[in-house]
């Protein structure tokens, strides 16, 4: 759809013509030559004398070419647009934010593959989440990996396939030998912070008690809660192991409850895909999107045409001088 952005500069049009009718016309005093026999050279001529100043007239193709350069040059000034037709873009409404426990228990082999085969934790887990994160569209994701101390491997990003792939590449203790649960709750409380979604959601997967945080799961939890974060915890862990390889329910249970979320535990792959099954159904959201229209300047096009007017008395000129007696 063609357009001038600025149409009411149209208005100017008739402002050479207001010009022309209220200015006085440029007067110019020219020498003139007394002769007894004026009246004998009128004869001659045939021409009838008069008084005061004569107004020359400009030629008719030159008056058409200065009053349609005019019309070119408001309306380049009226800024001509060419609008595309509307382009929809999706809006993120939520950020969601992914704490995946790396230390060394989760690479024990009691998991069921999709294909019945016995795999790691980590394995499991890594098959999941990729499902989990090609069904985020319209979510912002970032990714922490945690063991001994907790790390960011994507900030929120909607490159979801990026994410997917950091997922894949993840190993077994490349973030340290153990669990810090409440430190990895801090971390993500510093990125929610400078998120401005409101509805912000907290994922952690782990499979062991917290053993090196300096800050308790359950104070982080409080603190995630006033900054309006909901968290939900999946374990994959045995409840039944002991030392480092024991589950704390409790307080997985505890965290979750304080901040809104749920707690889940998955023994298996299949428990585990249902788990992120049901949060995908408890966590759904409305989806932002806005719409827009691109536009294209095309203001040069009468301006060219413009300088190419002026430039035709000049070109007529020089043909003229070169054009042989």
């Amino acid at each position: 759809m063609f357009i001038f952005a600025d149409i009411w500069l149209f208005c100017l049009l008739p402002l050479p013509l207001l010009f022309r009718w209220f200015a006085r016309p440029f007067r110019e005093e020219r020498p003139a030559v007394r002769v007894p026999f004026f009246d004998d050279l009128v004869a001659l001529s045939g021409q009838d004398p008069g008084s005061g100043s004569i107004v020359r007239r400009q030629p008719l193709l030159r008056q058409v070419a200065v009053s349609l350069g005019w019309i070119l040059l408001v309306a380049a000034l009226a800024r001509p647009q060419w609008v595309a037709p509307p382009i929809n873009k999706q809006i993120p409404s939520r950020d969601l934010l992914l704490g995946v426990d790396l230390s060394a228990s989760m690479k024990t082999e009691d998991f069921t593959t999709a294909d019945g085969r016995k795999g790691t934790r980590l394995a499991a887990v890594k098959g999941v989440l990729d499902e989990f994160l090609e069904r985020r569209k319209g979510d912002r994701v970032g990714l922490i990996f945690f063991g001994t101390a907790p790390f960011i491997q994507a900030p929120f990003t909607e490159d979801l396939d990026t994410c997917r792939e950091l997922m894949r590449e993840a190993q077994v203790g490349m973030a340290g030998p153990r669990t810090a649960l409440g430190d990895t709750i801090g971390l993500a409380i510093n990125m929610f912070k400078k998120s401005k979604v409101k509805d912000k959601l907290l994922i952690l997967l782990t499979d062991g008690n917290d053993t090196s945080s300096g800050l308790e799961p359950k104070k982080a939890a409080g603190i995630a809660k006033e900054e309006g974060i909901v968290i939900y915890t999946v374990a994959v862990g045995d409840p039944r192991a002991a030392g480092e390889q024991k589950l704390d329910e409790k307080d997985l249970k505890a965290v979750a409850e304080m901040t809104g979320g749920y707690y889940f535990w998955a023994g298996d792959r299949t428990r585990l895909e249902e788990i992120y099954n049901r949060i995908d159904r408890l966590s759904t959201h409305k989806i932002d999107s806005i719409s827009y229209r691109p536009k294209i300047d095309l203001y040069y096009w009468p301006l060219s045409m413009v300088i190419v007017l002026s430039m035709l008395p000049l070109t007529g000129r020089i043909v003229r001088m070169r054009r042989p007696a």
